[in-house]
């Protein structure tokens, strides 16, 4: 271990507790798994110093004597995918170690010491990823941090359940498919779309070149974000939550879908599913959240 470590200092960050001495990772309470060798060390090294830079050389100087002969980078890097992959944390959206590009590395999360004297805050303040794309992280829009106005609102990458990637896919996917549908089949029907227009609105042309374009619009975004689901794109959950605030407005007016069979489904039933679909734009954002790509590649390290 890094010398500098209290043997006994229990650290907490986000929903995760790590005991220094054991290594022993527990989330929610419940443990998790036991941290050894240099992922604990590259651990213990970036929270003794949150929001601080930790250089490469710095964290190669604690982990390996001077006299050591072995690849440092591809060690270093090996040790923080481990830790990444424990914390279910990547390079491309960081919600813990940061990636300072040539640098080093940097813990982004808000870290709290606990030892037998008490317990105190780390040295800085958290600092909020940054939208640099060089550095992997998740752009600001739309994206908010704990203790932020906007959590109440939006979900929290902190506050949501590890999910399978696999799962996370397939899910999105068949969302993409269903708003598809709804623009394929509206194409399909238009000239059963426009009387309905007619008897809901007093000049129904704006509203039915608004359908045409936007379902004009959304089928090459769909496909993209179908494409991008079922083939496992690395960059997808970033890329989605930049599209987020052009796909939620599009996705709330398709919201109103149902109401174009509501003689079919009757006026109930369409006021029911179109209130579900209001709420699916933000369940796709929840779903990328979760689903967050890890960087399985040494040189995103």
């Amino acid at each position: 271990m890094p010398e500098t470590t209290q043997p006994k200092s229990i650290y907490r960050f986000g929903l995760y507790e790590l005991d220094s001495a054991t290594g022993e990772l527990c989330k929610d309470g419940r443990p998790r798994l036991r941290i050894q060798g240099q992922p604990l060390e590259v651990l213990l090294c970036l929270l003794e110093r949150p929001g601080d830079v930790v250089t490469r050389e710095e964290l190669r100087s604690q982990l390996w004597p001077a006299d050591t002969f072995v690849d440092y980078d591809h060690s270093l890097n090996t040790a923080v995918n481990k830790l990444r992959d424990t914390l279910n944390d990547s390079a491309e959206n960081p919600r813990f170690i940061q990636t300072i590009p040539r640098r080093g590395y940097r813990f982004i999360a808000a870290v709290q010491v606990v030892t037998n004297g008490g317990s105190y805050p780390g040295q800085h303040a958290p600092l909020a990823p940054q939208s640099d794309t060089m550095s992997g992280a998740l752009p600001s829009a739309g994206v908010s941090g704990p203790g932020d106005s906007g959590s109440f609102v939006l979900s929290d990458p902190a506050d949501l359940p590890d999910a399978p990637r696999g799962v996370v896919q397939v899910l999105f996917a068949l969302i993409q498919v269903m708003y598809l549908a709804f623009y394929v089949v509206s194409l399909a029907r238009l000239r059963w779309v426009q009387p309905i227009l007619s008897q809901a609105v007093e000049h129904p042309m704006w509203l039915f070149a608004v359908l045409l374009v936007t379902a004009l619009v959304g089928i090459p975004i769909r496909l993209y974000l179908l494409s991008a689901s079922l083939f496992g794109y690395r960059g997808l959950p970033v890329k989605f939550l930049r599209l987020f605030p052009f796909v939620l407005p599009l996705d709330e007016l398709w919201a109103l879908a149902p109401f174009l069979i509501v003689e079919q489904i009757g006026v109930g039933l369409a006021l029911a599913a179109t209130a579900a679909l209001l709420y699916l734009p933000f369940s796709q954002r929840s779903l990328m959240l979760m689903g967050e790509v890890k960087a399985n590649q040494a040189g995103n390290a």
